[in-house]
């Protein structure tokens, strides 16, 4: 079997769940792009496709990350290799394995709309409203696969279950009325349920991680992170920090392109307060 993974930190993650379970055994493809954020009309052509790609690179200026993650994503050629293994053998199936979060839930969408020639051969594992044991033997709910042990993975693998043909025929039509509303953000609201949403929906919960002292924006972003109650990547993150304080909301120390490690938030006409959500340096 092959499995997809929508994060790169459960390639690895999958690799060790294989080690204690080797019928779970076989290559792990990633999908890159988050599909959650930035525009995607006409994203199988190729003006949507620089379109996208050009957002990205603004995104992505100032980053410690350069072009060089842009260069990395090529979920074209990850499906074309997904295609090839499963046309190898009509018994290879292809495992997609999902967290409750709208990352994974929007790669989902765009990917299953590229494999509906292979029906009855998709299994997907949803972990939707899921609990696991976390390390202290407490029930949770996880978010992201990689915050599930890898032990517990031999439980979850019970849960696999195929892509019915009904979910071939709605879900490739939801994803593509999402591409044409073209919002700036898709929105989780539950279940595989996605909503579009302006770019600016995450900025009122973004503010209140903003304290009155000067925060150096990498222990900003590191704090915002993980305390929101939905995970952003840190790329969107600066780039709605940016925005707040080109509008005044926040205020920023430095100039706006500079790099991310020279850069600075505060509340605005704050001077010293202590506030709770502040981070401290």
């Amino acid at each position: 079997m092959l499995h997809v993974v929508f994060n790169e930190v459960e390639v690895d993650l999958l690799k060790e769940v294989m080690k204690l379970d080797p019928t779970l055994e076989g290559p792990v493809e990633l999908i890159r792009d988050d599909y959650a954020m930035g525009p995607v009309f006409g994203l199988d052509t190729d003006d949507g496709y620089a379109i996208r790609k050009q957002w990205w690179k603004e995104m992505l200026a100032g980053s410690p990350y350069g072009d060089e993650r842009i260069d990395r994503i090529n979920d074209a050629e990850t499906v074309l290799s997904i295609t090839r293994y499963l046309d190898e053998d009509p018994e290879h199936e292809c495992f997609i394995w999902m967290g409750q979060n709208q990352h994974d839930v929007a790669g989902y969408f765009w990917l299953v709309s590229k494999l509906q020639a292979y029906q009855d051969r998709v299994m997907i594992l949803y972990m939707n409203n899921l609990p696991f044991l976390n390390e202290k033997g407490q029930l949770f709910y996880p978010a992201f696969l990689s915050e599930i042990r890898p032990t517990e993975f031999l439980k979850a693998k019970k849960l696999a279950r195929p892509v019915t043909r009904s979910e071939f025929e709605i879900d490739p039509d939801e994803w593509k009325k999402l591409c044409d509303e073209n919002g700036m953000v898709r929105w989780l609201e539950g279940g595989k349920k996605l909503v579009s949403k302006e770019i600016s929906c995450y900025d009122q919960e973004i503010r209140r991680f903003v304290g009155g002292d000067w925060q150096k924006a990498n222990r900003l972003l590191q704090h915002i992170q993980t305390r929101m109650k939905n995970r952003l990547g840190d790329v969107f993150l600066m780039s709605r920090l940016r925005s707040l304080a080109t509008t005044g909301v926040l205020e920023i120390k430095g100039d706006p392109g500079a790099p991310w490690k020279d850069l600075e938030f505060r509340q605005p006409g704050a001077f010293g307060s202590k506030e709770s959500s502040s981070v401290q340096e």
